[in-house]
């Protein structure tokens, strides 16, 4: 059976961390097969600010954008995105990144 360690606090008196409660729930027969830390998996996805969004010089249906996603200076990045302009706000993982689900690394 899989839950949530969210699901599992809401039935318990607890501010201990998951390592404890995996010990303890083990110490009383109910085998732990494994814990997942979805968010470690999404850690290197960030929400970034679109600060300025142009036409490719070479092809029409891309973009030229400058993002922010708070990690020093903003980087170019092109994009295929029709809608993508100033001021909005969406996902950004720089090269390298690993996307879980379809195991793929940028």
């Amino acid at each position: 059976m899989k839950f949530t360690f969210d699901w599992l606090k809401e039935h318990l008196e607890t501010d201990r961390p998951i390592a404890d409660i995996v010990e303890k729930l083990s110490m009383i027969g109910l085998e732990v097969e494994g814990v997942e830390d979805r968010a470690e998996a999404l850690a290197s996805f960030r929400v970034a600010h679109v600060v300025s969004a142009g036409k490719h010089p070479d092809a029409d249906r891309l973009k030229v954008c400058m993002v922010d996603y708070g990690d020093g200076d903003p980087v170019q990045v092109v994009c295929g995105a029709p809608n993508a302009r100033a001021g909005m706000k969406g996902v950004f993982a720089a090269s390298g990144a690993y996307i879980p689900g379809i195991d793929v690394t940028l």
